[in-house]
């Protein structure tokens, strides 16, 4: 069998006897938007810790343990902390926990992050809908022999993030009211922030906002045949967009900032997905 999957099969046998119920969504919380978690009708928490051969997060603001309950009536399985490929972990490490979770029986993985906006007309605390995404200098999570558990040796990647989800997402942005850009994410491996040249090459090649997690998780969810939708929270504008020094502190506290209209739009569209 192959290392990774059996890997994936121990955390989910170390768990599987606590999961309260069987999720239908799978959410990921980006750095500073682990609140939302709060606004969930929670039925049971597992600690990463508590889960054999599971990667911790070591980042701040990334609390780490999958938070079981219910938004609206959907049932979900929420990651309040995610692992990034800058902390040290292999690749197949960062999308276990993606891996894991549809394992748990969900069938929709709904990602968010905070990032850098390239675009110029976003502005710190805008909203994107991920319509689709560059991978730049992250290793692809599926090097190596296929997972036929999984899926297929050569998935197709057209259609990553779904079309009806993503109106889904739309329609809740309108009839709440709330201002949704769309654009092309791109995830670099971090830790640092990018250069104001990295940024003018992005920008060049159509990425719209920039960060340090998703993608992966995103091609390995895709592989697993889940369903995609993604938001992207603009808690800063990019290197070299602006004359102020990037920070993670800075990072956090917009991302709490546009907290009380990120938990309207998770909650609106998730109850949505339910119809």
């Amino acid at each position: 069998m192959n290392q990774v999957y059996e890997k994936v099969v121990r955390c989910y046998e170390s768990i599987k006897d606590r999961l309260p119920f069987t999720p239908r969504v799978a959410l990921v919380l980006g750095s500073g938007l682990g609140d939302y978690a709060d606004t969930i009708e929670v039925k049971g928490e597992i600690s990463y810790s508590d889960i054999k051969d599971f990667p911790v997060s070591t980042v701040p603001g990334h609390e780490g343990k999958f938070i079981f309950g219910f938004v609206k009536d959907v049932p979900v399985v929420c990651m309040k902390g995610r692992v990034h490929y800058y902390e040290g972990y292999p690749i197949t490490d960062v999308v276990l926990p993606a891996r894991l979770m549809k394992m748990m029986g969900a069938q929709i993985l709904f990602l968010t992050n905070a990032s850098g906006g390239i675009n110029p007309s976003f502005s710190a605390g805008s909203f994107m809908l991920i319509k689709d995404h560059i991978s730049c200098f992250a290793p692809n999570p599926l090097i190596g022999a296929n997972i036929e558990e999984f899926g297929c040796r050569f998935p197709d990647m057209s259609s990553v993030y779904d079309k009806e989800l993503q109106e889904i997402i739309r329609k809740t942005a309108r009839e709440q009211n709330i201002p949704l850009g769309e654009g092309i994410y791109v995830q670099l491996t971090g830790p640092s922030f990018e250069s104001p040249a990295e940024i003018k090459m992005l920008r060049s090649l159509g990425a719209d906002a920039v960060g340090m997690s998703t993608v992966v998780e995103a091609i390995a969810a895709n592989h697993m045949g889940m369903r995609i939708c993604g938001i992207s929270c603009v808690a800063n504008l990019a290197a070299g967009m602006t004359d102020n020094p990037l920070t993670h502190e800075e990072v956090q506290e917009a991302s709490k900032k546009a907290a009380p209209l990120f938990r309207q739009l998770i909650t609106g569209s998730i109850a949505a997905f339910d119809n």
